[in-house]
C-alpha cells in the first residue's frame, strides 16, 4: 500500500519495527500537579504484559493523592487486558495507554458488566475537542495531534505509548469505560490475572457475588465511593504501562513517586 495515509498501517509499521518497550520518561512528571492542573486524575498503572493486574490511584483536583482514613494511599487493583489480548488499536483489544476524559457515572444493563456504577470515558475523535479538553471556548470540532499533545509534559510529548488513546480514537474505537464485573472468575483460575476477569477492552475491576446474586466484594465500588468522598464527578483517566516485568503492580513501586 505505497503512499497510504491510513492510520492503521502507520501503527502496524511502527509496531513491527519496534518490538521492545522503550525507556519511558520520568513518571513523576505525569503524577505532578502541573499535569492536567485542577483536574481529578485517575491513574491506572499497568504492565506492558496485560496478563497481570494493574493498580489504580487517584490524584485530587488540589494535586494531592487521595488517602484513606488510616493515612495510606487509596489504591485498588484493576485489569486492562481484553479477553482477545489484541493490541490497543483493534476494537475489543487491550485498553490503550494515554489520556481519557472521564465524563461522569452511569450504570449498565449488560449482564457481564453488572449493575455497579461505572465511569464513562471518552477518547479523542469519539468526543469533540470541547468535551475532551473541557473547553467550551473551542469553536472547531476537528481533531489534530497538537491538541492532544498540548496536554502532555515536555518529556512525554515524544512517548509513543501516551498517544495510544488518540490513535485508538482515530481508528474508531469507542465505549471504553471503567466498570465492575459479574463474570465468574473461576473461568480464569489458571490465568496470572486471576481472580480478575478480562473484558472487551475496558478497565475492569474485580467484584465478587454470592449465589443469590448479592455483591459481597467490589473494587469498582471502592473507586466510585472514593470519588464521591472528594465530590468529584468528572476529570481524566490516564493509563500507563510502567514496565515489562511479569507480576502485579504494587503500591510500593509508586509510593516514593507519589509521596
Amino acid at each position: 500500500f505505497p503512499g497510504t495515509e491510513f492510520t492503521g498501517f502507520k501503527i502496524l509499521e511502527k509496531r513491527l519495527n519496534s518490538r521492545d518497550m522503550k525507556a519511558r520518561p520520568f513518571l513523576k512528571e505525569l503524577l505532578s500537579n502541573n499535569f492536567l492542573p485542577g483536574q481529578t486524575v485517575i491513574y491506572s498503572l499497568q504492565r506492558q504484559n496485560r496478563a497481570y493486574a494493574g493498580l489504580v490511584v487517584i490524584r485530587k483536583a488540589d494535586g494531592n493523592f487521595l488517602k484513606t482514613k488510616d493515612g495510606s494511599f487509596f489504591h485498588t487493583e484493576q485489569l486492562a487486558r481484553a479477553i482477545t489480548n489484541y493490541p490497543f488499536y483493534i476494537t475489543n483489544g487491550n485498553t490503550p495507554q494515554g489520556i481519557f476524559r472521564w465524563t461522569g457515572f452511569d450504570t449498565s444493563s449488560n449482564r457481564y458488566i453488572g449493575p455497579t456504577p461505572n465511569l464513562q470515558m471518552v477518547m479523542p475523535f469519539e468526543s469533540s475537542p470541547q468535551t475532551f479538553l473541557n473547553d467550551s471556548t473551542l469553536t472547531s470540532n476537528e481533531w489534530n495531534r497538537q491538541l492532544y499533545e498540548a496536554l502532555l509534559p515536555i518529556s512525554w510529548k515524544t512517548n509513543d505509548g501516551m498517544y495510544e488513546s488518540f490513535l485508538a480514537g482515530e481508528m474508531g474505537r469507542s465505549e471504553i469505560i471503567m466498570h465492575g464485573t459479574a463474570i465468574n472468575p473461576d473461568y480464569y483460575k489458571l490465568q496470572s490475572y486471576f481472580p480478575q476477569t478480562p473484558s472487551l477492552g475496558c478497565l475492569c475491576s474485580y467484584e465478587e457475588w454470592n449465589e443469590k446474586g448479592v455483591r459481597i466484594v467490589s473494587n469498582q465500588q471502592k473507586i466510585v465511593d472514593a470519588l464521591y468522598t472528594i465530590d468529584s464527578k468528572d476529570g481524566y483517566v490516564v493509563v500507563i504501562d510502567l514496565n515489562n516485568e511479569n507480576g502485579r503492580v504494587t503500591l510500593q513501586e509508586i509510593i516514593a513517586l507519589i509521596e
